[in-house]
C-alpha cells in the first residue's frame, strides 16, 4: 500500500484571537458560521480546549511540538531565532514522507522590522503574511499578490471601508492552500493554514460589517466591581486598561496602528462601545467562514475530503470587553485562553459529536504523529486525542487539569511572569513576584466574577490548588535528552 493511502492529508486551518464561543452550531446565534458549523456536525468539536499562553509566539511554539512554552524556552514574542529543538510537527511530518506547506502567518520569531528567521520547518511551499501590513520591503507574499492584481496593499489599509473581502488576506490564505491542496496529489501532505483575523485592529470590510447590528449581540462579560479587580491587577502586563464596556481603551500600546478611522471608532461604526466592536469581531468571523467554506469545496470537488483530516483552532482568545479589558496580555480569563478545536475526518473519526473533556492545544502534535503511524516522542506533554476521536473512549475525559503560561510574553513594562491551573472546576492563577492572584469557582461562577483568592473559606483549597499548579509545572518541564548510562 502507497504512503498516501496509509496516511491521511492534513488541512489545519488556525485563526488568531479567535475565542471559543464564536461559533454558531456551539451556541452563538449571534454569528454566521454555516460552514464551521457544518464541519462541527460533520466531526467532533472538544469544547474546553484551552491554550497553553494567551499570546501569539509562545502559544503557537507550544502546539507545534507539543511542548509547553516554559519547557522549549520560547515564553515571548518578538524572540530573535527559534531553537533547534524539538522540532515542529511540520519537520517530523516532512521527514515521514509529508509535502508540506504554510500559508499565512508563522510567529515563531520576531516579525518587527524584518521577515522572520525560519526554523528547520520542513515546509517546502511557502506563502507567508505575518499580517495584513505593508511593514516589510520584501518577502511578504500577501503584498506580492496584490501588487500582481495591481492593487497596494498599503494603499488598501487606508480605507475607511477596510480591505476587500476578495482582496483580504483571509481569502487570499484560502486561495493559496486551494492552490497547494490542488498541486499535491501523488503524496500525502499538510497544510498549516494561518490566517490572521480576528486579530485587531477589528477592521472587517463593510459588506461584512454590514452583516451585524451591535444591539443584536450579546454584551460583553462585565460587572462595575471588575473595574475594581482590574485595578487591583493594574501593574500586571495587559494591552489595555480596564474600563466600562461603553467606553473601551481599543488601541494597542505595542502594536503598529492604522488610521484612527480605521479602528472601531464612534468616526466610522458607531460609538466606541463593546457591541460595536464585537459586531466588527463577528464580521471578521463570518468572512472566515466563508473562506473555510471555499477550502471545503475544494477538498469535496477534488476528491480529497475522505483522507483528509481537517483541523479548525485558534492560537489563544480576545477578552473583547469581558471584565472591561480588550485584546491580550497576562490574564486567564475564559475568552482568553479557551479557544474552537474541531477535527473532521469522514468515516475514521467521531461525527456530530461534542466533548466536554478538557484538552491542551499541545494534544493536537501527539495525535498527529498518532494517526499517521509515527511515534510520540517521550518529551512531548501532550496527550493523543485519538481514541476519543476514533469513539474508543468517552468524551467527557482526558485531562485532569490544564495548564497556561505568561511569561515576560510582551514588551511591557512589568515583565509579568504568571500560571494558570484548571481542573474543570477551580481555576487557580497565579501572578509571581506580585503577591497577586485569582481564584474562580467555575461551576458556581463560570464567568469569573468573584475571585476566592483572599477568602478566609477557600485558604485550605487554595493551598491545595497552589501545591498541584506547582507541581504540574515543575512535571512539565524538560528533563533533558535520555540517559546513555548511569552516570
Amino acid at each position: 500500500m502507497s504512503i498516501s493511502r496509509q496516511r491521511p492529508n492534513i488541512l489545519w486551518i488556525c485563526t488568531d484571537q479567535q475565542r471559543y464561543d464564536t461559533i454558531g452550531a456551539l451556541g452563538n446565534a449571534a454569528v454566521s458560521t454555516p460552514n464551521l458549523d457544518r464541519l462541527v456536525r460533520n466531526g467532533l468539536a472538544f469544547e474546553r480546549a484551552y491554550c497553553q499562553s494567551p499570546i501569539c509566539t509562545p502559544s503557537r511554539a507550544s502546539f507545534l511540538t507539543g511542548m509547553y512554552p516554559s519547557s522549549i524556552r520560547v515564553n515571548r514574542n518578538g524572540n530573535p531565532d527559534f531553537p533547534d529543538f524539538p522540532p515542529l510537527i511540520s519537520k517530523t511530518l516532512a521527514d515521514a514522507g509529508y509535502t508540506c506547506g504554510l500559508i499565512g502567518k508563522l510567529h515563531l520569531t520576531s516579525a518587527y522590522g524584518r521577515i522572520e528567521t525560519l526554523a528547520d520547518d520542513g515546509y517546502s511551499y511557502w506563502q507567508y503574511s505575518h499580517a495584513p501590513r505593508d511593514d516589510w520591503d520584501a518577502g511578504h507574499d500577501y503584498a506580492d499578490w496584490l501588487r500582481s492584481k495591481g492593487e497596494n496593499l498599503g494603499e488598501l489599509t487606508q480605507d475607511p471601508a477596510g480591505v476587500p473581502a476578495h482582496l483580504h488576506q483571509t481569502a487570499w490564505c484560502a486561495e493559496k492552500a486551494i492552490e497547494f491542496m490542488r498541486a499535491n496529489r501523488s503524496r500525502p501532505w499538510f497544510a498549516s493554514v494561518n490566517i490572521y483575523d480576528p486579530h485587531p485592529p477589528f477592521n472587517p470590510p463593510a459588506a461584512y460589517r454590514d452583516l451585524f447590528d451591535p444591539e443584536d449581540v450579546k454584551p460583553p462579560i462585565f460587572q462595575p466591581s471588575d473595574l475594581a479587580q482590574q485595578q487591583k491587577l493594574a501593574a500586571v502586563d495587559f494591552q489595555s486598561v480596564a474600563r466600562d464596556p461603553s467606553e473601551l481603551d481599543i488601541k494597542s500600546p505595542i502594536l503598529p496602528q492604522p488610521p484612527a478611522r480605521h479602528l472601531v471608532e464612534a468616526d466610522t461604526a458607531g460609538e466606541r462601545d463593546a457591541q460595536t466592536l464585537i459586531a466588527a469581531y463577528y464580521a471578521m468571523i463570518k468572512l472566515i467562514d466563508d473562506q473555510v467554506g471555499r477550502m471545503l469545496a475544494a477538498l469535496e470537488e477534488s476528491g480529497q475530503r475522505d483522507n483528509t483530516i481537517v483541523i479548525f483552532s485558534s492560537d489563544h482568545g480576545e477578552t473583547l470587553g469581558d471584565h472591561g479589558l480588550i485584546q491580550k496580555g497576562c490574564r486567564f480569563y475564559e475568552g482568553l485562553v479557551r479557544v474552537p478545536l474541531i477535527w473532521s475526518w469522514p468515516g475514521a473519526f467521531a461525527a456530530d459529536c461534542r466533548s466536554s473533556a478538557l484538552v491542551e492545544l499541545t494534544d493536537i502534535a501527539p495525535t498527529l504523529l498518532e494517526v499517521c503511524g509515527l511515534p510520540v516522542p517521550g518529551y512531548m506533554t501532550g496527550r493523543s486525542l485519538l481514541p476519543i476521536l476514533r469513539g474508543q473512549q468517552p468524551p467527557e475525559r482526558h485531562r485532569d487539569f490544564v495548564r497556561s503560561e505568561y511569561i515576560d510574553a510582551l514588551d511591557l513594562p512589568d515583565g509579568s511572569v504568571a500560571t494558570m491551573y484548571f481542573d474543570g472546576r477551580y481555576k487557580l492563577v497565579c501572578y509571581h513576584n506580585h503577591g497577586l492572584g485569582e481564584l474562580y469557582d467555575l461551576e458556581t461562577d463560570p464567568e469569573e466574577f468573584t475571585d476566592l483568592w483572599a477568602e478566609p473559606a477557600y485558604q485550605p483549597l487554595k493551598g491545595e490548588l497552589l501545591q498541584r499548579s506547582f507541581d504540574a509545572h515543575m512535571t512539565s518541564l524538560y528533563a533533558g535528552p535520555s540517559r546513555i548510562g548511569p552516570m
